[in-house]
């Protein structure tokens, strides 16, 4: 596996979640450098040694409301 995927969100009670996409992992933290932490350590205990992708990437979505 060359690439992996994470959608980070702002988490409603303050923080950040990550998911990856395509495979089934989750994590969560208070901030951005324990979230990158948090999915390094997520991914190694998902796969076997050697078998996890060479290249995480973060995809940061926010969503924002406007009044009409």
């Amino acid at each position: 596996m060359e690439e992996m995927i994470f959608m980070v969100e702002n988490a409603p009670e303050g923080g950040y979640t990550a998911k990856a996409l395509g495979e089934s992992i989750f994590t969560e933290a208070e901030n951005l450098d324990d979230l990158r932490q948090q999915v390094r350590d997520a991914v190694k205990c998902h796969f076997d040694e050697g078998q996890g992708p060479k290249i995480i990437r973060l995809h940061f979505v926010r969503e924002e409301v406007i009044a009409a």
